[in-house]
């Protein structure tokens, strides 16, 4: 029953990707540093994203009817906030399944790629984000529930491998900085190095080329304004870092 619930309830906002992992399975995955260990009577994790574009274009709907809220510090927080208490959160607690809400943005030691891996979303290949067999790089997590159940859910990336496969790899020559390699993968120094010292002349200040280039999930991209949006805030949180 839970599933299909939060299907009806969570579509409309574009939140697509549902599954289900415990927090024996999720705590195999993290160092120590990261185990849920005692979680109380939780027996099962729902982890919740998207696919595709959207849950953004929800929150662009949303910015429409409700003045200043893209002047927020953090408005797709915000949003991601408000529809996961508002609307995943009741669910649960309708069914008498105790949820316990976790966010990715908060100040936790939950790692949502292991959850999603866990749960049979994703799986990281080289440019170490979650691949779908679908969507490509073109999903994110926006929440999680901690509930006393696990019901069994679709694992639609279980099995899926998409880096050995590919040959031409297009990953690697998008990259303006040469921040990939086809054995390595994502070498994040050089990326950083070369965003930071390309500051003011930036080619990827509104995109990730090479995820752009994936050939996993092509017509999935996200718009230009949520690409835009997110590398800028990554490029803010990569100069204060220096």
């Amino acid at each position: 029953m839970l599933l299909p619930a939060l299907t009806r309830a969570l579509a409309p906002f574009g939140l697509n990707l549902i599954g289900v992992t415990t927090p024996a399975a999720y705590d195999a995955l993290v160092p120590a540093s990261h185990q849920l260990g005692g979680t109380g009577p939780a027996r099962g994790i729902v982890v919740i994203g998207n696919g595709g574009g959207g849950f953004w274009a929800a929150y662009r709907d949303h910015c429409d009817q409700h003045d200043r809220w893209s002047e927020r510090e953090h408005p797709l927080d915000d949003f991601t906030t408000l529809v996961m208490e508002r609307y995943a959160l009741p669910v649960a607690e309708r069914l008498g399944l105790a949820p316990q809400l976790r966010l990715p943005f908060q100040e936790t030691a939950l790692s949502f790629v292991h959850l999603a891996e866990a749960a049979g979303l994703g799986r990281r290949g080289l440019l170490r984000v979650l691949l779908h067999p679908e969507f490509g790089p073109w999903l994110a997590l926006r929440g999680a529930l901690l509930i006393t159940e696990a019901p069994a859910a679709p694992r639609p990336a279980a099995g899926f491998d998409p880096c050995p496969s590919c040959r031409d790899r297009p990953c690697v020559s998008a990259c303006p900085g040469g921040a990939m390699t086809p054995t390595e993968g994502w070498d994040v120094p050089r990326c950083i190095d070369f965003r930071v010292a390309r500051a003011d002349e930036n080619p990827c200040a509104t995109r990730c080329h090479a995820r752009v280039a994936c050939v996993y999930g092509r017509r999935h991209v996200y718009p230009d304004d949520a690409l835009a949006y997110h590398h800028e805030r990554a490029f803010a949180v990569m100069r204060r870092g220096r």
